[in-house]
């Protein structure tokens, strides 16, 4: 899968602090070209499972969603979002992800939906990057919005 530049792997070892420990690919980015939203492999180098299919490195957006979770949003979110809404977005995102593990893989596989869960939200960070590239998680469409107000 690898559609990253040896740029985009500068640029995303720099937004994450560490260097990608898998295939990836950039896609969304801010106008100027910075990586906004990563596309993981769903298998590490490795061959560890990497359940995150959608990660957001994205400088200021992954600060404002921080700070959505850290005032306790997850627990809100989870209060208002319709729990068979939730499930669907977790069940569409384990099927994209895991049709792109080799049909002959024997090991590990990543479980659960956005961000590994298999219940309820986990990460704000992950729903969000889904639905900016998708447009289709009711979680990251409740992000957005609070983000917007």
């Amino acid at each position: 899968m690898s559609g990253a530049t040896e740029q985009d792997i500068a640029r995303v070892t720099e937004l994450l602090g560490r260097r990608p420990q898998g295939d990836f690919e950039v896609v969304l980015r801010t106008v100027d070209g910075d990586p906004v939203v990563v596309k993981n492999s769903p298998l590490l180098y490795d061959g560890t499972p990497m359940p995150t299919r959608f990660w957001l490195v994205g400088a200021e957006p992954h600060l404002l969603v921080s700070r959505l979770e850290s005032a306790g949003c997850i627990d809100i979110a989870e209060s208002e979002i319709d729990p068979e809404e939730l499930a669907q977005t977790h069940n569409s995102y384990a099927l994209e992800r895991d049709s792109q593990i080799p049909k002959n893989h024997i090991g590990p596989r990543p479980h659960g939906g956005v961000a590994g869960t298999r219940i309820g939200i986990k990460c704000l960070h992950a729903h969000y990057a889904n639905w900016l590239v998708n447009g289709q998680d009711v979680v990251g469409a409740w992000v957005a919005k609070r983000l917007a107000e």
